[in-house]
């Protein structure tokens, strides 16, 4: 799902709504931060494409390794059912500031990614995910590339991954243009 222009540009994404739990509006909330208990350092929410007029999160609680929450106003399952799987969005002016040699995902998508070694341009950042080993940096090739060879590069720290310069938006790597994964 996409989020609108305006939340897209001024907010990040931090969790979703899940399923419901019990019968009084509650859900589970999938959180996305690392780790995921960063998410109650929040106050501030903000909900996908608006779609909840007066959006307020009442609480967030914990219960083993998952949470729960409640959003005012919602007091019943099928009340709560309905928004299932929407985003849920903090300012990015909320998110902590991060030291030198770390990046937020969404600062790295656009950024330039060169080869340590040979200089080679090997493309910009596509997008990034996660295959359950470690988190991956897809790159696409760009008109200043070496080769038109897309490219799914493992975001391992001084492995491959050598040094993001957030400044001037370049990643470089320790990845040979030969490389295929």
């Amino acid at each position: 799902m996409k989020v609108n222009k305006e939340l897209e540009n001024n907010h990040i994404c931090i969790a979703s709504i899940g399923k419901p739990r019990g019968l009084k509006g509650e859900f589970f909330l999938n959180s996305f931060c690392n780790p995921k208990e960063n998410i109650l350092n929040y106050s501030e929410f903000f909900i996908q494409d608006n779609k909840i007029s007066n959006f307020k999160i009442e609480y967030i609680r914990k219960i083993n390794s998952k949470f729960y929450s409640k959003i005012a106003g919602i007091d019943d399952i099928d009340s709560i059912k309905i928004y299932t799987n929407l985003k849920i969005l903090v300012s990015k002016d909320d998110l902590p500031l991060l030291k030198d040699d770390e990046a937020y995902w969404y600062e790295l998508e656009g950024m330039i990614v060169i080869d340590q070694e040979s200089g080679d341009i090997l493309g910009s950042v596509d997008s990034l995910s996660n295959f359950g080993a470690q988190d991956c940096i897809q790159v696409k090739p760009s008109e200043k590339s070496v080769d038109n060879t897309p490219r799914l590069i493992p975001y391992v720290k001084d492995e491959y991954i050598k040094l993001v310069d957030r400044d001037n938006k370049i990643i470089f790597v320790n990845w040979d243009k030969d490389y295929l994964i």
